[in-house]
């Protein structure tokens, strides 16, 4: 059995690294529309069918590498240890949340038993692809309506698990931040087969 996918089927490790490498593209992606970086730290690569700019920060590529790295070896284990992952942009300055960004997690095929290599989806992989697709470019076109982040801003990434989840010892707890005075809109969703995965984004409306 192939770890990503069996001719027309998506195994378990296939799910997780498509769950992760959306997460790293759509994360890169607000960060350039965002501003959160210089555009010129970004670099055009295509994936999903889209081009899409990925930061070259090697600070970014190491603390986000790190994050999806773990998230894989928990997603390809049976458990659902996952419940969601939020970006959050802030202001620098006075620490204020401004932007929130919810990647909520559910599990299709691992809710109804089965282990490993025998949780198997039999959904398209050209399907898959283009629901992420689809998803990436809401992203792109979302951004066009929010706010102006007009002030120097940073990110953060917060996983939410369950209790039974071992987290490496450099991780610490850290509070939800939260948006006082939120709009929040719903994204479009994909599914594997396997997992699932909704999107949206909360920002601060104006006083």
């Amino acid at each position: 059995m192939s770890a990503v996918e069996t001719k027309n089927a998506i195994t378990l490790k296939g799910s997780a690294k498509m769950i992760c490498e959306y997460l790293s593209y759509g994360i890169n992606t607000i960060l350039y529309q965002r501003g959160v970086y210089p555009p010129e730290t970004f670099k055009a690569d295509e994936k999903f069918g889209v081009v899409l700019l990925m930061s070259q920060d090697e600070k970014v590529q190491t603390f986000l590498n790190a994050i999806f790295s773990q998230m894989q070896i928990w997603l390809e284990n049976d458990k659902q240890w996952i419940k969601k992952i939020a970006m959050v942009i802030s202001n620098v300055q006075t620490k204020e949340p401004l932007e929130r960004w919810e990647f909520n997690l559910e599990y299709d095929a691992i809710e109804t038993g089965g282990s490993g290599d025998s949780i198997v989806s039999n959904k398209p992989l050209k399907r898959v692809q283009a629901e992420i697709r689809d998803v990436l470019k809401q992203i792109i076109s979302t951004i066009s309506i929010l706010p102006l982040l007009d002030c120097l801003c940073s990110f953060d990434i917060h996983i939410y698990t369950t209790d039974d989840c071992t987290v490496p010892e450099k991780w610490g707890n850290t509070k939800g931040a939260e948006i006082q005075n939120a709009q929040r809109v719903q994204l479009r969703s994909f599914d594997t087969g396997i997992h699932k995965m909704d999107t949206y984004v909360s920002y601060k409306m104006d006083d």
